[in-house]
């Protein structure tokens, strides 16, 4: 019996509390933290990813056993969790570290992800520009503990916070009820 080969996927949209539950809920994904990428920093605090002066984005990093849940399907669920438009931030939260970007593992991450924007680009589901990065993947540093699962530690603040930054009124007009 061989055991099962599996991969990961890197995303950046916007605040990595509101990027995990999203993907936490499927069979075939292993585990979903947050954390930073894309910067030059080593071993980043939140407090210095939040400066703007690391170049670090805050994402998730998703283990997945492919042969269960398709990269594919990962993509449409990130695309449905925030504003491709938005060169800024995401929703509420503003500055670099909020901007969002596919870190691709290998070629067939990137084909995939290149393929998946330009159908979202030509769906016209919004008015302005799809400006979300397709980027190689960096070095992956895990945000703090209390960050982690966020959305099961601290269901109710979670839920105030994804509501009040717009993010969840967005997702509904775009996408109607999605997987959240």
């Amino acid at each position: 019996m061989t055991s099962p080969s599996y991969e990961v996927a890197t995303f950046a949209g916007g605040c990595f509390w509101c990027m995990v539950k999203p993907f936490d809920q499927f069979d075939g994904i292993l585990s979903v933290v947050s954390g930073y990428t894309g910067g030059h920093t080593e071993n980043p605090s939140y407090k210095e990813v939040c400066s703007e002066t690391t170049g670090h984005y805050e994402a998730v990093q998703i283990t997945y056993n492919p042969s269960i849940f398709s990269y594919k399907k990962l993509l449409t669920i990130y695309w449905q969790q925030i504003d491709p438009t938005d060169a800024g931030g995401q929703f509420f939260d503003r500055g670099n570290s909020y901007r969002t970007a596919i870190f691709y593992h290998n070629e067939d991450q990137r084909l995939l992800a290149e393929q998946s924007k330009a159908e979202l680009k030509g769906s016209n589901k919004f008015n302005r520009p799809v400006v979300t990065q397709i980027l190689p993947a960096k070095h992956f540093y895990l945000a703090e503990d209390y960050h982690q699962d966020y959305y099961k530690k601290n269901p109710l603040h979670y839920n105030r916070y994804r509501t009040g930054s717009g993010r969840e009124a967005f997702i509904n007009k775009h996408w109607g009820k999605t997987n959240e």
